[in-house]
């Protein structure tokens, strides 16, 4: 028997692949869906204090490698959370709730709203790469990640993830989510990016720069998982071209406890889901290993 089942923190999830922030998440719907597909856990897309509508229109283009979006975290607001993620909570599905702040204030606001309404563990979104004065802004502060994450413990006794992005910072602010007992660090979010149209000469994309996602960034991710590894203690959720076990796995060898799937749900289905946990329970009997953790971190031995 091979074991896939991983924890992170007080989480248990039955196998190591979460649905990343941002892809189905936005009603309690599609997010089943993704549970009843072969999920281990769902994350939500990133709630605001107040209802955003995002960019205009394209929000998001294809290109050789991947997918680039500019979608400006359009939510319906955090006083929808109870309605979407209610039908989850009462089936015990491992239901992380992603949130979008600018300061101490506002994520202390959205935590115990996400609190309150049952979320099984919270993702703080520090990494989102084109909305200013939220995401990658606030995750490369050192001392502002600190101070949220403070102000978050004194209101909340369940799991605070803290997602980041590629910046100068990531291996500092890393140290201080761990310092401050954050749960896990997700790693990575999007890579800021611009896609031009050669016959009109102009950025495809309404708000000209976007995040870059799908295998093109799998290398980054891999990286950043890697390298945060080696620097903290505490689990890592590896997130960025997941398409199938073998990049997976990739990401759990480099240290990471579980993996985010999201734009490659657009070409492959939720299938992808039970495609990759049943392609990591044939590697590790073929390897002579008997559970995930066995080979957590294992490219680092």
């Amino acid at each position: 028997m091979v074991d896939l089942s991983v924890n992170i923190g007080s989480l248990k999830l039955r196998n190591p692949t979460i649905l990343a922030s941002g892809i189905l998440g936005v009603t309690s719907s599609q997010l089943l869906r993704v549970y009843n597909a072969g999920a281990g856990g769902v994350v939500t897309k990133s709630f605001t204090k107040n209802p955003l509508k995002g960019y205009d229109t394209p929000i998001i283009v294809g290109f050789k490698c991947g997918y680039l979006n500019a979608v400006g975290l359009a939510n319906p607001g955090i006083e929808s959370l109870e309605e979407i993620i209610k039908p989850l909570i009462k089936r015990g599905i491992p239901t992380i709730v992603s949130l979008a702040g600018s300061d101490e204030s506002e994520f202390k606001y959205l935590a115990k709203k996400a609190y309150d309404t049952g979320a099984t563990a919270i993702e703080l979104n520090l990494s989102c790469p084109h909305v200013k004065k939220k995401g990658l802004e606030i995750g490369s502060d050192p001392e502002l990640v600190r101070s949220i994450l403070r102000a978050l413990r004194n209101e909340i006794d369940i799991p605070i993830f803290v997602k980041l992005g590629i910046s100068d910072n990531m291996l500092k602010v890393s140290e201080i989510a761990e310092q401050e007992e954050a749960d896990a660090i997700v790693l990575i979010n999007t890579v800021r990016g611009m896609v031009i149209d050669v016959w009109t000469r102009k950025p495809i994309l309404s708000n000209k720069i976007g995040g870059v996602s799908g295998c093109a960034i799998h290398p980054i991710a891999v990286r950043a998982v890697y390298e945060v590894y080696k620097t903290v203690n505490i689990p890592i959720i590896g997130v960025g071209g997941v398409e199938d076990w073998k990049s997976a796995v990739e990401l759990i060898l480099a240290g990471a406890t579980a993996v985010q799937v999201g734009s490659a749900i657009a070409y492959k289905g939720l299938e992808i889901f039970k495609e990759i946990s049943n392609g990591i329970e044939n590697y590790l009997k073929q390897n002579g290993f008997r559970s995930v953790s066995e080979i957590i971190g294992l490219a680092h031995k």
